[in-house]
């Protein structure tokens, strides 16, 4: 574990030995968080096999597939303990998802001026309607 002034950081080995089995405290991890959740799992509502379930492992598509409510959201982050390092998250950082578009010389750039070449959904809607 690496530990900086603001958080803490830990590797998928680190947290999967939370498993509520190798240790008697249950961490999961939601989009790339680590949470200690050994003290809520009397009180989860859907009863706590659902998140021994995920013990030292990623919930995170289950936690979002079920839908969880904004207050069960913000109850979370009372169990925040730290996040995944960084070389092991599943979250693409911003420059990760960033495209290079390239426009080759010859071809002319476009302004707002000539709307139909204009590839954006306003324009594509707008043309639809005023065709």
């Amino acid at each position: 574990m690496s530990v900086t002034a603001e958080n803490k950081y830990y590797t998928l080995e680190e947290i999967s030995r939370h498993d509520g089995k190798q240790d008697t405290r249950v961490w999961i991890i939601i989009k790339d968080i680590v949470y200690d959740v050994t003290d809520y799992l009397d009180e989860h509502p859907g009863g706590g096999e659902l998140i021994t379930e995920w013990a030292g492992k990623d919930a995170t598509k289950e936690f979002d597939d079920f839908g969880h409510s904004l207050d069960a959201k913000k109850d979370l982050k009372k169990y925040h303990i730290g996040e995944v390092v960084e070389e092991q998250r599943k979250k693409k950082t911003k420059t990760d998802n960033k495209k290079l578009i390239t426009v080759p010389k010859n071809q002319k750039m476009l302004d707002s001026s000539n709307f139909r070449y204009r590839k954006s959904c306003i324009s594509i809607i707008t043309c639809g309607i005023l065709a």
